[in-house]
């Protein structure tokens, strides 16, 4: 086990960059979009600039999917929230954290026998604070979870 200092709970770990950059885009869109509707030459219809407009809607919702990873830990275990799904999960659920080089994004092991990507950890926001989230995901789970049971 490490003996690294212990994590305050909770403890939400997200992609900080990636938001700010994809919440930026997304209302840009937005507001491209609706411009577009509006200034289209008169020889465009209303359903062709409501459709403009509904595009922008469209591109800003995906936006907003890609932003929503992130992992939050509690006293009673993690909420690991990825692109579409989010999933609850107790500590005793989690065997393992898995970041190995080149990985997109943390992997947890799961006592199923099933492994979860953890999408809200990720070196998209910077490697080093990437590998410090994981580490410290990983000592929550050896003193909190299966892990420290198992030995």
């Amino acid at each position: 086990m490490s003996t690294a200092t212990p994590v305050a709970l909770p403890v939400t770990w997200a992609p900080r960059r990636n938001r700010a950059v994809l919440y930026a885009l997304c209302a840009v869109m937005l507001v491209l979009f609706s411009v577009l509707a509006v200034v289209l030459p008169e020889s465009w219809q209303f359903n062709d600039r409501v459709m403009m407009a509904c595009s922008g809607l469209l591109f800003a919702a995906v936006g907003l999917m890609l932003a929503r990873p992130k992992v939050v830990a509690d006293p009673e275990g993690l909420t690991v929230v990825n692109f579409v799904r989010s999933r609850r999960l107790s500590w005793a659920e989690v065997v393992r954290v898995n970041f190995k080089a080149g990985d997109p994004w943390v992997m947890l092991d799961l006592a199923d026998g099933t492994a979860l990507a953890a999408v809200g950890i990720q070196p998209g926001g910077g490697r080093a604070q990437a590998i410090a989230a994981a580490r410290s995901l990983r000592d929550l789970v050896e003193q909190r979870g299966s892990g420290a049971r198992q030995g």
